[in-house]
């Protein structure tokens, strides 16, 4: 057996409210809306992965999410033009990250991230 894909699923009420951040802010395409479930993800291929941890690192905590960008300079740009507060860094970790934390609209730690 082979694992294809890993899928994070938020619970909310407002499946719409989803759109603005992971659609307009992080930039994923809407890959399937049946109202009470919307998808969002990227047409190219990504590595199955889950982590799991006792903190986030550099004593942050654990981040619900992590979602690696090629340009974290334009996600933090379009953070704060939305004015969603920063709640870690932009910080350059010693394992070769630089990251930030935010809240999505469902109060989930996301961790956005650009590897060096």
């Amino acid at each position: 057996m082979k694992v294809k894909r890993i899928v994070a699923n938020i619970a909310t009420a407002d499946v719409t409210a989803a759109a603005r951040f992971y659609r307009d802010i992080l930039g994923l395409e809407p890959l399937m809306d049946f109202g009470w479930i919307a998808t969002y993800g990227s047409s190219e291929t990504m590595r199955v992965q889950i982590s799991i941890a006792s903190e986030g690192g550099s004593g942050a905590p654990v981040p619900d999410l992590s979602i690696e960008v090629d340009d974290l300079d334009e996600a933090l740009r379009r953070v704060t033009t939305a004015r969603i507060p920063i709640e870690y860094g932009p910080a350059d970790e010693p394992w070769g990250v630089r990251r930030f934390f935010v809240r999505d609209p469902f109060g989930r730690l996301v961790n956005i991230l650009q590897h060096h």
